[in-house]
Protein backbone atom coordinates (compact mmCIF):
# COMPACT_ATOMS: atom_id res chain seq x y z
CA UNK A 1 0.00 0.00 0.00
CA UNK A 2 1.40 3.37 -0.89
CA UNK A 3 1.75 6.11 1.69
CA UNK A 4 -0.74 8.27 -0.22
CA UNK A 5 -3.44 5.63 0.30
CA UNK A 6 -2.60 5.42 4.00
CA UNK A 7 -2.84 9.20 4.37
CA UNK A 8 -6.20 9.21 2.54
CA UNK A 9 -7.52 6.47 4.85
CA UNK A 10 -6.39 8.53 7.85
CA UNK A 11 -8.11 11.68 6.54
CA UNK A 12 -11.39 9.85 5.80
CA UNK A 13 -11.37 8.19 9.25
CA UNK A 14 -10.70 11.56 10.90
CA UNK A 15 -13.55 13.26 9.04
CA UNK A 16 -15.98 10.42 9.79
CA UNK A 17 -15.06 10.51 13.48
CA UNK A 18 -15.47 14.28 13.63
CA UNK A 19 -18.87 14.11 11.91
CA UNK A 20 -20.02 11.36 14.26
CA UNK A 21 -18.93 13.16 17.43
CA UNK A 22 -20.28 16.54 16.27
CA UNK A 23 -23.81 15.14 15.84
CA UNK A 24 -24.04 13.67 19.36
CA UNK A 25 -26.20 15.79 21.70
CA UNK A 26 -24.31 17.20 24.68
CA UNK A 27 -26.53 15.28 27.12
CA UNK A 28 -25.38 11.97 25.64
CA UNK A 29 -21.82 13.00 24.89
CA UNK A 30 -20.06 11.67 28.01
CA UNK A 31 -21.78 8.24 28.22
CA UNK A 32 -21.42 7.64 24.51
CA UNK A 33 -17.82 8.79 24.31
CA UNK A 34 -16.75 6.29 26.94
CA UNK A 35 -18.07 3.55 24.68
CA UNK A 36 -16.82 5.22 21.53
CA UNK A 37 -13.24 4.93 22.72
CA UNK A 38 -13.43 1.64 20.91
CA UNK A 39 -12.85 3.76 17.80
CA UNK A 40 -9.24 3.49 18.85
CA UNK A 41 -9.47 0.20 17.02
CA UNK A 42 -8.87 2.28 13.90
CA UNK A 43 -5.62 3.46 15.45
CA UNK A 44 -4.70 -0.11 16.29
CA UNK A 45 -5.35 -1.29 12.73
CA UNK A 46 -3.47 1.70 11.33
CA UNK A 47 -0.53 1.00 13.63
CA UNK A 48 -0.43 -2.67 12.70
CA UNK A 49 -0.63 -1.83 9.01
CA UNK A 50 2.06 0.82 9.27
CA UNK A 51 4.41 -1.38 11.26
CA UNK A 52 3.96 -4.27 8.83
CA UNK A 53 4.54 -2.04 5.78
CA UNK A 54 7.63 -0.48 7.34
CA UNK A 55 8.98 -3.83 8.52
CA UNK A 56 8.53 -5.42 5.08
CA UNK A 57 9.69 -2.49 2.99
CA UNK A 58 12.24 -0.49 4.95
CA UNK A 59 13.08 -2.48 8.08
CA UNK A 60 13.55 0.66 10.18
CA UNK A 61 13.83 -0.05 13.90
CA UNK A 62 12.79 3.39 15.12
CA UNK A 63 9.59 3.41 13.04
CA UNK A 64 8.71 -0.07 14.25
CA UNK A 65 9.18 1.05 17.85
CA UNK A 66 6.90 4.07 17.38
CA UNK A 67 4.30 1.93 15.60
CA UNK A 68 4.38 -0.61 18.41
CA UNK A 69 4.02 2.19 20.96
CA UNK A 70 0.99 3.51 19.06
CA UNK A 71 -0.60 0.05 19.16
CA UNK A 72 0.03 -0.30 22.90
CA UNK A 73 -1.36 3.16 23.71
CA UNK A 74 -4.45 2.57 21.56
CA UNK A 75 -5.08 -0.73 23.36
CA UNK A 76 -4.83 1.06 26.72
CA UNK A 77 -7.39 3.58 25.44
CA UNK A 78 -9.76 0.81 24.32
CA UNK A 79 -9.49 -1.05 27.64
CA UNK A 80 -9.95 2.19 29.59
CA UNK A 81 -13.00 3.14 27.53
CA UNK A 82 -14.68 -0.17 28.22
CA UNK A 83 -13.71 0.11 31.90
CA UNK A 84 -15.32 3.55 32.16
CA UNK A 85 -18.43 2.32 30.36
CA UNK A 86 -18.74 -0.65 32.71
CA UNK A 87 -18.33 1.61 35.74
CA UNK A 88 -20.93 4.08 34.46
CA UNK A 89 -23.43 1.30 33.77
CA UNK A 90 -22.91 -0.07 37.29
CA UNK A 91 -23.97 3.33 38.65
CA UNK A 92 -27.41 2.86 37.10
CA UNK A 93 -28.01 -0.67 38.44
CA UNK A 94 -30.72 -1.05 40.99
CA UNK A 95 -29.35 -1.21 44.53
CA UNK A 96 -31.13 -4.47 45.53
CA UNK A 97 -30.80 -6.32 42.20
CA UNK A 98 -27.97 -8.81 41.91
Amino acid sequence: MSSVVLVLIFIVATLCGYKLIKNVPSLLHTPLMSGMNALSGITILGGITTVSVIANKYNLLLSSIFGGLAIILAMVNVAGGFGVTHRMLKMFDKKGAK
